[in-house]
């Protein structure tokens, strides 16, 4: 099999995961597939978790998790699951919204198959796009922190409190590096010379 062969194989594998033919229609199930057709706004309702409501969320818990106990789960299972389940409602409502000809039960046929293939997608998208902006938020603060110790510094040296305590500080280490110099040039003109004299041997 050449490269080619397998490339289109690959992505003939990725676009079956990805979409669903209904009445020989191609539906995409994979959001970021519509992007071409999104405005900003729709981008960034799509791709940042907590555009929908907490009582939305968990009305639907049961409809894409069926299989989770939630209650047993740790605070960071749920958050990414419920964040999944925002991304499955929010790509239903693009879908109903690009393909309006779908009837219930053709959207009941496309939730089916986003339950049992984008399941791990979704988390795995979310949880990235949690780091991501757990990252940003650590660059963030890092960034603030610099700025207010670099704007502190200004502050305290233009006081005129600061002058007067730094005057006589400064005095003291010109006068310590001249007294140095002075001493050196002392030692130095103190210093007896003695020319080296060469001794002739007579024959």
């Amino acid at each position: 099999m050449t490269v080619a062969h397998q490339t289109d194989s690959h992505l003939s594998r990725r676009l079956q995961k990805d979409s669903i033919t209904i009445s020989g229609k191609v539906i995409y199930i994979n959001p970021f597939l519509y992007w071409r057709r999104f405005d900003n706004n729709t981008d960034r309702w799509l791709r940042e978790p907590g555009q929908l409501t907490e009582e939305q969320i968990n009305l639907n818990r049961a409809r894409f998790y069926p299989e989770v106990e939630w209650t047993f789960l740790r605070d960071e299972e749920r958050v990414i699951k419920d964040a999944a389940v925002e991304m499955f409602l929010k790509t239903l409502e693009l879908i109903s919204t690009f393909h309006p000809h779908l009837t219930a039960g053709q959207l009941l046929e496309v939730e089916r198959k986003m339950a049992v293939t984008k399941k791990k997608s979704f988390e795995r998208w979310v949880e990235k796009s949690f780091r991501k902006k757990i990252n940003q938020a650590s660059k963030e603060r890092n960034r603030f922190a610099r700025e207010r110790l670099i704007r502190g510094w200004k502050e305290w040296l233009t006081l005129e409190t600061t002058h007067q305590a730094f005057l006589p500080f400064a005095a003291i280490i010109v006068m310590s590096i001249f007294a140095g110099w002075s001493i050196g040039i002392s030692n130095n003109s103190c210093t007896p010379y003695f020319p080296t004299t060469e001794t002739g041997i007579l024959k």
